[in-house]
């Protein structure tokens, strides 16, 4: 029997499962949603019977041709098949993005039988961003989204144990993380990945994870045009990870036009593929950079499709993205943003949460490269800044500066807030 290994997002959805409203679970494909929805079955097997349990696959035929006839002929086919519709059902309906007329569906089996049917619901976010999904169903839904592994999960696929819940361990640790980190960088965080601890299967199952998405699972759900310019876009983002959106030069490097390109970024954007970050404003003439920088999801992703295969080397940019993956796991898109002037001056990240939190990714520590981060801590009069890095040095050059690893980011942005 395979062992189930728990993702950290379980212990968040379960508080719900007797709550009246559909519980959705939505990320990329691959990242493990059909698996955390197996894992909250299996949590309530202990102590729901087995005809209170139903599995929904969408993928389906048969159950997606009775589905998409209507609700009605879905409830006739379930009593018939035996499960118990006069009690509390727990029906779970996997990859909902396949179904025709999800709104009415959901919207239906909620008014119509709320209190006697618990759905919990697995999928893309390509129409749970819409905001017509999100007005229709608005106070029906609890959205809760599954990024690829954090850190710490990646350690415990990975067969480890290490306890990162604070930002005081012995330096013997933080040498035995490393090496694992930098693989976290340049394997990606996928469950898939993680648990596959040969690099010539990492590699081509990585691959396919990224040939599925962009060839078959994207086109799948939307339109895509051309599919050859599609992918030659996505892998000159690749190459640009971490730098600003300019639609004028993507649209010329990729043969697309400009609107074709704003639409594939969005669709992009919206299947978790990529995710952009705005910059900060706080009302300076000077701040005027508009454009987003692009991050992936996944740095494994960025790293393959720029590279055509694995290699040794954790770039900057590499180690940039990953610092913002698991930025991204802790703050939601609003609190998330960089800061840029009209001179260049730049800061990486900055958390805009109960205060302003200036956030650099440098993967190797050097003071001279500080000047912008100073700047900015001296302009808005802000007690501390933090250096994320893989090269920390024994004391911090300035009384207002924090160095960490990635792996303390949680801990020490927790402790940082909490303290305010």
């Amino acid at each position: 029997m395979t062992e189930i290994i728990e993702r950290d997002l379980l212990n968040q959805v379960t508080p719900y499962l007797n709550d009246p409203e559909i519980i959705f679970i939505h990320g990329a494909r691959q990242v493990g949603k059909t698996s955390l929805a197996q894992d909250v079955m299996n949590h309530l097997s202990l102590s729901v019977p087995t005809e209170s349990l139903l599995w929904v696959d969408m993928e389906d035929r048969g159950w997606l041709e009775i589905c998409n006839r209507s609700l009605d002929e879905f409830m006739r086919h379930v009593r018939a098949k035996g499960y118990d519709t006069e009690h509390l059902l727990y029906v779970f309906l996997d990859e909902i993005q396949y179904l025709d007329n999800k709104i009415p569906f959901l919207k239906l089996a909620y008014d119509r039988y709320r209190g006697r049917i618990k759905l919990i619901v697995t999928g893309t976010s390509t129409f749970s961003t819409k905001s017509k999904f999100k007005d229709s169903m608005v106070g029906r839904t609890v959205d809760f989204e599954l990024f690829p592994l954090s850190f710490s999960e990646f350690l415990r696929f990975k067969g480890l144990s290490y306890d990162l819940g604070g930002v005081d361990l012995p330096p013997s640790i933080h040498a035995d993380l490393i090496p694992l980190y930098k693989e976290f960088v340049l394997k990606g965080s996928y469950p898939a990945i993680a648990l596959e601890e040969v690099e010539q299967k990492q590699e081509k199952k990585l691959k396919e994870i990224i040939a599925t998405c962009l060839n078959t699972g994207i086109p799948g759900i939307v339109k895509i045009r051309n599919i050859q310019k599609f992918n030659r876009l996505v892998e000159t983002l690749a190459a640009q990870t971490g730098s600003l959106v300019n639609i004028s030069e993507l649209s010329e490097t990729a043969g697309l036009a400009k609107q074709s390109v704003e639409e594939y970024l969005s669709i992009l954007e919206d299947t978790c593929f990529i995710r952009m970050l705005r910059p900060f404003f706080h009302k300076i003439r000077c701040e005027f950079t508009k454009m987003p920088k692009v991050f992936f999801e996944d740095s494994g992703i960025a790293h393959i499709l720029e590279n055509r295969s694995f290699s040794n080397r954790v770039t900057g940019n590499l180690f940039e993205n990953s610092v913002f993956s698991e930025l991204r796991k802790q703050f939601d898109e609003e609190s998330l943003c960089y800061w840029r002037t009209s001179k260049n001056q730049e800061v990486d990240f900055i958390i805009n949460k109960n205060g302003i939190i200036p956030i650099e990714a440098k993967l190797l520590f050097k003071e001279r490269e500080l000047t912008s981060l100073r700047y900015f801590v001296k302009k808005y009069g802000l007690k501390k800044a933090f250096v994320c890095t893989l090269e920390k040095p024994q004391k911090s050059p300035c009384s207002w500066l924090e160095i960490i690893y990635p792996w303390e980011i949680a801990s020490a942005l927790n402790a940082y807030l909490n303290s305010n």
